[in-house]
């Protein structure tokens, strides 16, 4: 995917799925619709995201739900971050985690919706897409492609969460919720860690899209994405970011929850979506420790429509 015999880029995309706050109830199968820190994703953690990029002079890639830009403070924000240099990419339109289940053209309106809203909200029309819960098929990846998306970046080749996934999912159903996320097929962990044009079916290689995996580490395929760099703390976000160094790409992705905690009104969901418990100034530093270390090392940000055109040619 690079011309042969050239020197493949060192580059890093940081990217952030924009999801909401009443998501994360419907994966704890909890109630509470309409509670006040429902917009806390937008109205407190875009903006603590994009001084963060400003400090560290970095792009960024925001993954938006279509559904999301109806909310007028939330079209403006997402424009003045697309005029400040971030791309803005299709989350599907309403985060449905079971997409994947959909009638094909349910999972049409799903893409296609969310390209729609996106663009006459922002101005923009999103070139990537990540599908809800990083859950993809080979029949996703025909419509994406249908679609004409530069790339994707939803595949997650990683043992250790694939695995945390099912027991979290199991251990709800055992206290009488229901959880609405889904369990990607095992074969998922068959798939390559480093970018990739797709094949049949979806987890090796072929002639199809660009994919971009969400960030593992070499070897036994460490989580290197939000929720592991903030739990490991500055110390250890540091160890996983030297883990990844020589890896011609370093995507790592984010959600906006990765930059709030239960101060920010959120301490009823914090009782089951643990990491708000870390404190913000230590997630902070720990997001500024990846930077540094891979900056250091000789890597280059870049959002990901530039990573995938550069792993395209």
């Amino acid at each position: 995917m690079t011309s042969e015999g050239a020197a493949p880029p060192r580059l890093c995309a940081v990217s952030v799925d924009l999801d909401e706050i009443p998501f994360y109830r419907q994966i704890h199968g909890l109630d509470g619709a309409g509670a006040a820190a429902d917009h806390a994703v937008f109205d407190v953690a875009l903006p603590r995201l994009a001084e963060l990029a400003q400090a560290l002079s970095i792009p960024l890639t925001l993954f938006v739900i279509g559904e999301t830009v109806s909310r007028r403070e939330n079209k403006d924000k997402l424009r003045s971050m697309a005029a400040a240099g971030h791309e803005i990419g299709n989350h599907s339109l309403g985060h449905r985690y079971d997409l994947t289940r959909l009638p094909e053209d349910v999972m049409k309106a799903e893409v296609e919706g969310a390209q729609r809203a996106i663009e006459e909200a922002v101005g923009v029309r999103p070139v990537g897409f990540r599908a809800p819960g990083y859950t993809i098929t080979d029949a996703l990846f025909r419509l994406l492609e249908e679609v004409g998306f530069l790339y994707d970046s939803s595949v997650f080749p990683c043992p250790a969460y694939w695995a945390l996934k099912g027991s979290a999912m199991s251990l709800i159903r055992l206290r009488g919720r229901r959880s609405h996320s889904v369990l990607d097929t095992p074969k998922v962990l068959l798939a390559p860690r480093r970018p990739y044009r797709i094949g049949h079916p979806y987890w090796v290689r072929g002639e199809g899209p660009l994919e971009l995996p969400i960030q593992v580490t070499p070897g036994p395929r460490l989580p290197f994405f939000g929720t592991a760099i903030t739990a490991a703390g500055p110390r250890g976000a540091r160890w996983l970011s030297r883990m990844v160094v020589g890896e011609p790409l370093v995507n790592i992705e984010l959600h906006g929850i990765d930059v709030l905690s239960e101060s920010d009104g959120l301490a009823p969901i914090a009782k089951h979506q643990h990491d708000l418990k870390i404190p913000l100034a230590r997630k902070l530093e720990s997001l500024t420790a990846v930077v540094d270390t891979l900056r250091a090392a000789g890597y280059g940000f870049v959002r990901l429509d530039q990573a995938a055109r550069a792993f395209a040619s």
